[in-house]
């Protein structure tokens, strides 16, 4: 496809950026390091306590050393982490990649079903984790290979005062860290201490090796590493800065808040990481569902960045205070992980001044693969246009391009890419074109500027609050109630969520009720993949194979969802 979108591009970004700036992302940490080493580059929201880059330097090099030296972990060796944002994530996160090790994301709320499966999956021999899930690891840990624990508590950056106060807060007061056992745990802070006294060796990194295995359900329902290769989030970070650079004076220090979990791969790239290319001051949120906190946080900085999903910008309009914050710093304001509404951009540039600008990304890709332009005056239901050095192509199911104008599959060819789906190379070969394209799964159109626009997604995922929920998953937990027959997982427009699960249930026991359905989904999956609705029929629509046609019971649900509206 001829790239049409360059002719439109804004003034000074350049239609291609050098992917090999750096070998990789640890060499990107160090430039940032020597070049603004006094600057802070991370702040608690929850406490207000700092780190800055060379202090971020020091702990990551301690637990780098902690790693290679007191736990004899090889290079390429998977370290997972499991953490809300708090300090310890970026600690730890570029420690592990300075060791030459690399990064498995974890959600914190999964069930021991879940890590089991992505610990085992990954290989991983390490885990960071926070005391508050670690009874979730002990029901889990037998089933993986991890051979060492790090335990974490949300006070652990704090000085010794304040920190043993909170932590008997937490512990014994709230109550909120659950009984665990896991024997072969250390502390976080013991491991920084051991790894401070610890001898470390620089590891020689290339860009072909891996940064981090990024698990999503891809294009199935099965859950895997996407193999994201240190080259692969040097090209992304510098994609996304020759975006932006023309429009942020990248001289003087600028806040950036972080709100979506680093764990998930947008704000892993787009805050964390790109937070530290641009030597920026990332505060961190570790709970931005408590939106009465979340805008108190707010209202201390002086905020130039705010990426976020539609949901989060949508409850942040809906708090009284937020309308009275100061916004005359904010520059920035992207919407992804889902799509933007038209309503709630319309209500944030009312509101702050500033449009909410919407871009386009998927764990495959690092995650960004088109963004709108910084200079758009305001919404206009565009994903925008490709970044440098990528090339995205609309087609047909026979893998021929459509005309201009016409919906087919997106298909996104560049140094984003990811090298595959770790240990799967049948899936992997599945959503690779012959000519190095990937294959999203969603369907998109162009119009003649070169802005993009999805259309629906072709793939039946479910998306919640930006996170990808897979339909096989759901019937598979479904299907594990003695009381069920058989099942259907489909996504409904939901006001709060953007989708919500409605699972359609064919009984095996004419006394199995919704409730207990739901109760039974609760014990096996994340709170935002259980049902929310659920739909009791004595047979489900199939066709002449035998398959469960989950699209017209999709349609179905859409239209009772609608007609409640």
């Amino acid at each position: 496809m001829e790239k049409i979108w360059l002719k439109n591009y804004p003034p000074g970004v350049p239609a291609e950026i050098d992917a090999d700036t750096f070998n990789s992302v640890g060499e990107l940490f160090d430039a940032s390091v020597r070049a603004h080493g006094d600057r802070r580059a991370f702040i608690s929201g929850a406490t207000g306590t700092a780190i800055t880059y060379r202090e971020l330097d020091r702990h990551s090099r301690d637990f780098a050393a902690c790693l290679q030296s007191v736990l004899k972990l090889p290079k390429g060796a998977r370290v997972a982490l499991m953490m809300p944002n708090i300090l310890q994530y970026p600690i730890a996160l570029f420690g592990t990649l300075r060791a030459g090790c690399t990064v498995v994301n974890v959600n914190p709320l999964y069930t021991p079903r879940e890590l089991a499966h992505q610990l085992k999956d990954s290989g991983a021999e390490a885990i960071v984790i926070l005391e508050n899930v670690a009874h979730v690891l002990e029901k889990a840990i037998a089933e993986t290979g991890v051979k060492h624990v790090i335990v974490t508590g949300v006070a652990d950056m704090l000085g010794f005062g304040k920190r043993q106060l909170a932590h008997f807060v937490i512990r014994r007061v709230k109550k909120m860290v659950p009984q665990f056992s896991l024997p072969q745990a250390t502390g976080f802070r013991k491991a920084l201490l051991q790894g401070a006294a610890a001898s470390f060796t620089p590891v020689k990194v290339v860009n072909t090796d891996i940064a981090f295995l990024q698990y999503t359900g891809g294009t199935t329902g099965v859950s895997k590493g996407a193999i994201l290769t240190h080259r692969n989030i040097v090209a992304n970070l510098k994609q996304i800065r020759a975006w932006s650079e023309p429009y942020l004076e990248l001289d003087k220090e600028m806040i950036g808040i972080t709100a979506i979990p680093m764990y998930h791969i947008y704000a892993l790239t787009n805050c964390a990481l790109l937070g530290v290319d641009f030597g920026a001051t990332n505060v961190l949120v570790a709970d931005p569902r408590n939106m009465p906190g979340f805008v108190k946080i707010l209202s201390k900085y002086r905020f130039a960045m705010l990426p976020a999903v539609n949901t989060l910008f949508n409850g942040l309009l809906a708090d009284p205070g937020f309308a009275k914050l100061d916004f005359s710093g904010l520059k920035i304001a992207a919407g992804g992980g889902a799509a933007v509404q038209r309503s709630v951009a319309e209500r944030w540039q009312q509101v702050t001044g500033v449009p909410l600008r919407e871009g386009y990304g998927l764990t495959e890709c690092s995650p960004t693969v088109t963004a709108n332009p910084y200079e758009a005056e305001g919404f206009s239901g565009s994903i925008g246009m490709p970044l440098p050095s990528t090339e995205i192509s609309i087609r047909d199911d026979d893998d021929n391009e459509v005309p201009l104008g016409e919906p087919g599959e997106l298909c996104v060819r560049g140094p984003q890419v990811m090298a595959g789906y770790w240990n799967r190379p049948e899936e992997t070969a599945k959503v690779m074109t012959p000519d190095g394209f990937l294959r999203t799964g969603d369907v998109a159109k162009l119009d003649e500027r070169g802005y993009a626009y999805i259309v629906d997604r072709k793939k039946d995922m479910i998306l919640v609050s930006g996170f990808n929920v897979y339909p096989n998953e759901i019937e598979d937990v479904v299907g594990m109630h003695p009381g069920v027959f058989e099942s259907a997982a489909v996504g409904v427009p939901d006001a709060k969520s953007g989708e919500a699960v409605m699972v359609f249930v064919v009984k095996a026991d004419p006394a199995l009720t919704a409730e207990a359905l739901i109760a039974h989904c609760r014990e096996h999956m994340t709170s935002y993949k259980i049902p929310r609705h659920v739909r009791f029929r004595t047979e489900l629509p199939k066709s002449n194979v035998g398959k469960i046609l989950r699209r017209d019971l999709r349609d179905v649900a859409v239209a009772e969802m609608t007609s409640k509206q």
